[in-house]
């Protein structure tokens, strides 16, 4: 298999050479000889840069740079740009290539981390049927998109991308010379496409166009390959137990596009209704879809067949409540009974009489459908469409995706600090204490009563939020339970942000207590857990809320289920990466065990980023870092911008991702660890070295970030922050209340802007003084290097921080310090991070044994070396810029074309490093 997998890395390079050269034809066609030996020249450069580090090279491109004129160097900015989005084309290309040749392997020769591994590891280590069967139904993955601000790249391009992808495959299975030609002409007609299609978007997005945006990757991957990971399983299990098991619907999808008000004043109770409303209209169009192509398939005719009973029944009843045939030969009794799914769809879609009363009402349609088939189908080989139509209807409801709610706890706050004032109960909630405030709450929570009536007026702010949880309770009525299950408050800090949500939903009947004492509660409320005191808090916070037996009956109401959000962003700007990672690592372990001593399910909920200072990295990575105590109530987890369109774009990328998490997820659930050491890590002694090595990063971080007083102009000066404003990536704003704190900053230009500079600063400064200050004291590598073998949340820590650091170049990162005015500051500040750097590498490979960084990934090392000659030249260019543009006035015409210069750079330096924040 390794000769096969370096056969693979010669085909990526020949598919990148094959895509250059057309890209060349066309760079020719677009701006003739003159752009073409320019990207030419630069790439030679660049190349050279990489192979020789010396200050003449570096100065040599810089100086090439300064000489184009505006309108070759706008090509040239859009040439590098584009050769990396065909990079990254022929890279994703190749990791499909690598799951095809290992599945034209014999069964002794299996991709790591797949379905197949997963079953056999199972199999291997002597779990039972019985235990097969625990797993299954203890498996639990809920993926949720979201529209935070970070995939630079509009969709417009993104779907030309993805034809390039699809050309690129077809081109490799094609045997004719013709074919070959054909295809590339095709290929060079998409590139032409691309080179002329604007890069930035103008406006920002609405979020009515973010919704739509999330929506395509449901309508083109997601809704049909969900269903085949499923079937995938169950076959797999089948092959190798001999047991047909019950695979249940363990892997959503859901969306807070449309739901997440936090900070985004776009998203209002109205923008949520209408969000379902194309969620459903998107969801029956694809149930109708797929009845069609049932319909072709299934012509059996009752002449040659036995149809069952119960199915023919069915049909007659449908006939009389429809007035409908369903279709024109009646011994075609699939035919017939499909049609009148179809037609009860329709009306469905319509809101008119005859419609589905919910999505169960659909799936007990297909079953008559299957447990008639079953009569004369060979049960060694079950019709698979069908099945895959009923695991459709059984993933998505009438609903698609889940969708969250959240808002900050200050707003609910308000709003009952409003609604308490108007109605007599409390002339200024607010103020209260906290304890005082949960009296209050609790009081009000008991009485059935309600406290306000649909004719009470109240501030603009809190009618909204009144409207809000109406909209909850219309939606919960209209599209189904699962339409919106969970309410999370940011800057839950304590009990009393929890019960004041649980108010506003008693207030429009989500929630209600009876006089026999019993609750009715049809909303999750869920605390997110984001800055680092919250973390350290959060078990007390969870222990005070469930001894408050009105609470406790609220969760039993929820089925003994208590889902909480954590954040990696926030903590990690607050405290650095390192130590927000353990923080979360211990208050889960804290927060399950209390919620256990309760008997309370505990969901965790991961709001992780895109980028590797926001929690990011691969989704199996990063459930293998989990506390694996936590890991069978469920599991959670955001996939935010540019993720979406790097594993959800192509369907086999996005097979690929789900398989190696389910297949982490279903051996982690069923208890299987390589080795007994491994079942004793983390030891006592590894934890005690954790929160040493935890400390002292920590100091060091806020040392730099908070305690040095120049920190923030370094940042501000020496990163293009202000320009990615600029960008229009997102519908929510930049920053906080329109604030220019450093609190009020949010976590994601945080990291973008540390990311276009290559220092990737939240990713890994301060961890190598942690870590070194740890062996100083103590000598005891040999116990980090066990932890990195034995303990995946060390070792993801550990290889996180080697990505970090391959990505990161402090050589062009100096480039950056020639925008800051304070040059003395500059200096210092930059130093302290290249000693950081230096140090925190050395310490890393120590710990792991490697020569050199990232030698356990070499695919990922080849890739960042192959980008690298790529990207250096946006990143100068992007220097030379900024430091123009912030020296033009504002409103003339010059500002205007540099910005858009400053932003192509922006995306095409995204697009090289594959994440932005």
């Amino acid at each position: 298999m390794h000769q096969q997998q370096s056969g693979g890395n010669t085909t990526l390079n020949q598919d990148v050479v094959y895509l250059n050269d057309i890209l060349d034809t066309v760079l020719f066609n677009e701006g003739g000889e003159e752009l073409l030996e320019t990207v030419k020249y630069f790439r030679k450069l660049s190349k050279a840069l990489r192979d020789e580090a010396s200050p003449s090279n570096f100065d040599q491109l810089n100086q090439e740079i300064m000489k184009l004129a505006p309108e070759l160097r706008n090509k040239v900015i859009r040439a590098f740009s584009v050769n990396l989005q065909l990079y990254n084309i022929a890279e994703q290309n190749y990791r499909i290539r690598r799951r095809r040749e290992y599945q034209m392997e014999d069964d002794t020769i299996i991709q790591p981390r797949s379905l197949e591994a997963g079953v056999n590891e199972l199999f291997n280590h002597d779990i039972t049927i019985d235990q097969v069967e625990k797993a299954l139904e203890d498996l639990s993955l809920e993926l949720v998109i979201t529209a935070h601000p970070t995939e630079a790249t509009r969709r417009t391009m993104l779907r030309i991308h993805q034809r390039i992808a699809d050309l690129l495959k077809q081109w490799e299975f094609s045997y004719t010379r013709y074919d070959k030609k054909v295809i590339q002409e095709e290929i060079e007609t998409e590139m032409t496409i691309l080179w002329q299609t604007a890069e930035i978007r103008e406006k920002k997005p609405s979020v009515m166009k973010e919704v739509s945006n999330g929506l395509y990757f449901f309508d083109k991957v997601l809704f049909n390959v969900l269903p085949v990971l499923h079937q995938d399983l169950e076959d797999l299990l089948y092959e190798k137990y001999s047991h047909r098991f019950h695979v249940p619907a363990f892997l959503r999808f859901g969306s807070w596009i449309g739901g997440d008000r936090d900070g985004n004043p776009n998203v209002t109770a109205k923008i949520t209704y209408k969000t379902l409303k194309e969620q459903r209209a998107l969801v029956l169009t694809k149930y109708m879809e797929s009845i069609d192509k049932l319909k072709e398939k299934l012509s059996q005719s009752s002449k040659k067949v036995d149809v069952s009973e119960a199915l023919l029944t069915s049909i007659e009843k449908d006939k009389a409540e429809l007035n409908y045939r369903g279709w024109h030969k009646a011994d075609e009794a699939y035919r017939v009974k499909l049609g009148m799914v179809m037609r009860r769809l329709r009306l469905t879609s319509e809101d008119q009489p005859g419609a589905y009363m919910d999505a169960h009402a659909l799936t007990e349609d297909l079953l008559l459908i299957q447990d008639s088939l079953e009569n004369h189908q060979p049960k060694s080989n079950p019709i698979k469409i069908l099945r895959h139509t009923i695991r459709q209807v059984q993933l998505f409801g009438f609903h698609l995706a889940t969708l969250d709610v959240r808002n900050h706890s200050g707003e609910h706050e308000a709003t009952i600090t409003e609604i308490l004032r108007q109605v007599g109960i409390s002339t200024d909630y607010k103020s209260l204490s906290e304890g005082e405030k949960q009296h209050v709450l609790i009081k009000v929570l008991q009485d059935p009563r309600p406290l306000i009536s649909i004719y009470d007026e109240f501030s603009d702010a809190s009618q909204e939020m009144i409207e809000t949880f109406r909209t909850i309770k219309l939606a919960k009525d209209t599209f189904g339970e699962r339409a919106i299950e969970v309410y999370l408050i940011s800057m839950a800090e304590a009990v009393s942000d929890l019960l004041e949500v649980l108010v506003l939903a008693k207030e429009v009947g989500l929630y209600r207590v009876y006089p026999d004492g019993h609750v009715k509660s049809r909303l999750h409320v869920a605390p997110l857990l984001e800055t680092i005191d919250d973390l350290k808090n959060g078990p007390s916070i969870i222990k005070r809320l469930f001894d408050i037996p009105l609470y406790r009956k609220h969760i039993e109401a929820r089925g003994d289920s208590q889902e909480i959000m954590l954040g990696y962003s926030d903590g990690s700007k607050d405290g650095g990466n390192l130590t927000a990672n353990w923080e979360l690592y211990k208050a889960q372990e804290d927060i399950h065990s209390t919620a256990s001593s309760y008997g309370v399910k505990l969901k965790f909920f991961h709001g992780r980023g895109g980028s590797l200072g926001r929690g990011g990295g691969p989704l199996y990575s990063s459930l293998l870092s989990q506390p694996p105590i936590t890991l069978g109530d469920g599991v959670k987890i955001t996939e935010q911008g540019e993720v979406l369109s790097s594993r959800y774009l192509i369907p086999d990328i996005a097979y690929r991702s789900l398989e190696q998490a389910t297949s982490v997820l279903l051996t982690s659930i069923a208890g299987i660890k390589q080795t007994e050491k491994h079942r004793e890590m983390p030891s006592d002694e590894a934890k005690d070295a954790m929160g040493y090595i935890s400390d002292v990063s920590l100091k060091k971080y806020q040392d730099l970030v908070f305690n040095d007083d120049q920190f923030l102009s370094y940042f501000n000066q020496g990163t293009p922050l202000n320009e990615l404003g600029a960008l229009n990536i997102g519908s929510r704003p930049m920053k906080r209340k329109g604030s220019n704190r450093f609190e009020d900053l949010r976590a994601i230009p945080w990291v973008f802007a540390w990311t276009q500079s290559r220092q990737l600063i939240p990713a890994w400064y301060a961890a190598g003084t942690g870590l070194q200050a740890y062996l100083d004291e103590t000598g005891n590598i040999q116990l980090l290097r066990e932890m990195y073998q034995q303990w995946p949340f060390f070792r993801a820590t550990i290889n996180n921080l080697q990505m970090a650091l391959t990505k990161a170049d402090l050589d062009i990162a100096d480039a950056y310090t020639d925008m800051i005015d304070d040059q003395d500051m500059a200096v210092r500040i930059f130093n302290d991070i290249r000693e950081e750097h230096k140090k925190t590498k050395a310490v890393v490979l120590q710990i792991a044994q490697q020569d050199d960084l990232m030698d356990h990934q070499p695919n990922i090392k080849e890739s960042v070396r192959l980008r690298n000659p790529l990207v250096d030249p946006l990143n100068l260019i992007q220097v030379q810029l900024v430091n123009r543009l912030r020296q033009v006035e504002e409103d003339s015409e010059e500002f205007s074309e540099l910005l858009g210069e400053v932003l192509l750079t922006i995306n095409g330096i995204a697009a090289g490093l594959r994440n932005t924040g």
